[in-house]
């Protein structure tokens, strides 16, 4: 009994050990992305700027980002290189996890899991992806169409966004997308523990519909282009879970 005792000790001692290196070494690697990404914060701004820039840049007003504090450019570069640092170091943690788990698991979850941690990473580029090419500038396009030309006896309303504010909404909406886009992920990983099924999905699609655009009202600023621009893809992937649930069901029936 105490020999046994002793061993469990020792082979948890042993997984906190290996559980607290990896964390460190996760750590380190997105450490050392972040003073990567700061060196070049100013090019990875310019980046993240682009679609503002397209949006405005045929419309014949002389445009500029505009910041009110002595701190702003700084803190934002800060804010930016934070972001990339995640962004980039995420399949780092996810590879160091799955190393991790995977000596514990037998060769048939292995080979079920692999997929969802491949798919992970690739989901949530998807959704960014969406954002920069898609929804920001159907948004700055929305948005700069409440600006009205001086009258006589008006003042012109014109926009001059401040940096802070541009690029805290645009690397929210990268990630409220990405996070989103992991809906199939969730939902296929529920069917294989037998949570829920291809016909619970079914039965309750009029629930999720509001439920997501719920979500998308939360997550997005309160206009109807970046709305709609996530809560549509997400219904379109809702639709696409119920198939790979389906899929899932079939190869669990047939084995």
């Amino acid at each position: 009994m105490i020999m046994s005792k002793n061993k469990e000790d020792n082979s948890f001692t042993s997984h906190f050990v290996e559980l607290r290196s990896r964390l460190i070494k996760s750590l380190i690697f997105i450490f050392i992305i972040f003073i990567a990404s700061y060196i070049f914060a100013e090019k990875i701004y310019f980046f993240l700027v682009e679609p503002y820039a397209q949006a405005v840049r045929e419309d014949g007003i002389d445009r500029r980002l505009i910041f009110t504090a002595l701190h702003e450019t700084f803190i934002t570069y800060l804010k930016v290189a934070f972001f990339v640092a995640i962004f980039l170091g995420s399949p780092a943690v996810l590879t160091h996890i799955w190393k991790f788990i995977a000596p514990g698991l037998y060769k048939n979850e292995k080979k079920a899991l692999l997929p969802y941690l491949i798919a992970t990473p690739i989901l949530f580029l998807l959704g960014g992806m969406l954002v920069y090419y898609l929804v920001m500038p159907l948004a700055i396009k929305f948005f700069l169409s409440f600006e009205t030309s001086g009258q006589i006896n008006s003042l012109p309303i014109q926009l001059e966004a401040k940096v802070n504010e541009y690029l805290s909404l645009i690397m929210r909406l990268i990630f409220a997308f990405g996070l989103s886009f992991q809906l199939p992920v969730i939902l296929n990983l529920l069917a294989r523990i037998g949570a829920i099924d291809s016909l619970y999905l079914k039965q309750r699609r009029k629930y999720f519909i509001v439920i997501i655009f719920a979500a998308a009202a939360i997550l997005t600023p309160p206009d109807p282009i970046t709305q709609i621009g996530l809560a549509i893809p997400l219904l379109i992937l809702y639709e696409l879970s119920i198939l790979s649930v389906k899929l899932t069901e079939k190869k669990n029936k047939d084995a």
